[in-house]
């Protein structure tokens, strides 16, 4: 047998003990971090990081305020537009002059005012939205930075309007009865529909013929001074704000004249007389005076606007001379110097004054309460 190298295989290399180990503490790290909540994460600089900061809340801003500038209806409506949801509890606005009425949520980011009485003629009513960390609220916290305010001036009332309601209330001597009632009560303030009848049969034609629906003129101002006198205002016959905000009222509140309507006519016919009306009928009767020719009392007709029990009375004679009278009794003057009054004369119904209507004293005692501000005299 021929003798020959035997081939040998080389056998496999076999792992060593320390790459085993190694795995194995590997693995065990992984299972452990694992358990615990953390997990390793192979970064790969190339990719962006993700965002994890939430956007901040829109800025809360007022877009708009209705109605804005001049001329607003009576009965307009009162609205505030933000740029972002509210949210629910949030402040509302204030309007000033206050008007009667609740702010409703028409929707997240609308107000509108629910008004249930009219804006006030006249009046520059301004609305306040609040600032600030105690002021109106965005629905993720949001606050406006400062306070916001808007102004409009609501329109002049109607004198037709002004009428209906004096009429209603018992200021003039005519009756208005409107074809249909309100819709709402913030139309109070529109002129309505309807007719004017007269309270009493038989009125004197010097009353009658003042009256024109629509004219602001002297009966329409003696009515306006009456009321004035009756709710302490300032009695001027002007019908601005604070009238017609007084007369809306007492409308609602059906608050109406106090007193019997008054008239007076001074008849310059002689024997010259003076007659004064109450509620429709003559209750008083009698002799006077009125100016001489040098200083005559004027025609026309004028509403009283100044009274006293008792006052000196001076001027300036037909001569140049001046007089000063203490003690002048029972005064309603009615146009400038002129006034009905008391006054100590051998006799009456003929041209001794210095322009006013002089009566005995003790008659003109009876004339001074039926002449409260505001009532007409009738100088013909």
């Amino acid at each position: 047998m021929a003798s020959g190298k035997h081939s040998r295989k080389k056998a496999p290399k076999k792992e060593g003990k320390s790459t085993r180990l190694w795995v194995v503490v590997v693995g065990a790290l992984t299972l452990a971090l694992a358990a615990a909540g953390i997990v390793l994460i192979s970064r790969n600089h190339n990719a962006p990081a993700s965002a994890t900061t939430a956007a901040p809340p829109a800025a809360l801003r007022v877009l708009s305020t209705s109605p804005a500038g001049d001329n607003a209806p009576g009965d307009a409506t009162i609205s505030v537009q933000f740029s972002t949801d509210l949210a629910p509890g949030s402040p509302m606005p204030t309007l000033s002059p206050p008007v009667a009425g609740q702010w409703a949520v028409l929707s997240p980011s609308l107000l509108q005012y629910q008004a249930t009485a009219p804006l006030v003629p006249g009046t520059v009513e301004t609305i306040t939205i609040p600032g600030g960390p105690t002021g109106t609220t965005g629905s993720r916290g949001q606050h406006l930075d400062l306070a916001f305010t808007s102004s409009f001036t609501v329109a002049p009332g109607s004198t037709l309007r002004l009428q209906q309601m004096l009429a209603e209330l018992g200021y003039l001597p005519l009756n208005f009865t409107a074809s249909s009632p309100l819709t709402s009560p913030t139309q109070e303030g529109a002129a309505q529909v309807g007719t004017f009848t007269w309270r009493w049969v038989d009125q004197p034609s010097s009353l009658t013929s003042l009256w024109t629906p629509g004219t602001y003129n002297v009966i329409t101002k003696g009515a306006v001074m009456n009321f004035e006198a009756q709710h302490n205002l300032k009695v001027d016959g002007v019908a601005g704000p604070a009238v017609w905000g007084a007369v809306l009222t007492a409308v609602e509140s059906g608050q109406g004249d106090a007193l019997p309507y008054d008239y007076v006519s001074v008849s310059k016919t002689l024997p010259q007389t003076t007659t004064v009306y109450e509620s429709g009928s003559a209750v008083y009767h009698t002799l006077s005076n009125t100016g001489v020719a040098a200083a005559p009392t004027a025609d026309g007709t004028f509403p009283v606007y100044a009274r006293y029990t008792v006052t000196t009375m001076s001027g300036t004679n037909p001569d140049g001379s001046k007089y000063v009278d203490p003690g002048i009794p029972w005064v309603s003057y009615f146009n400038g110097g002129d006034a009905l009054h008391g006054f100590p004369r051998g006799s009456y119904g003929f041209p001794q004054s210095v322009g006013c209507v002089e009566m005995p004293i003790a008659n003109a005692a009876i004339v001074f309460p039926l002449t409260p501000l505001g009532t007409l005299v009738t100088v013909s």
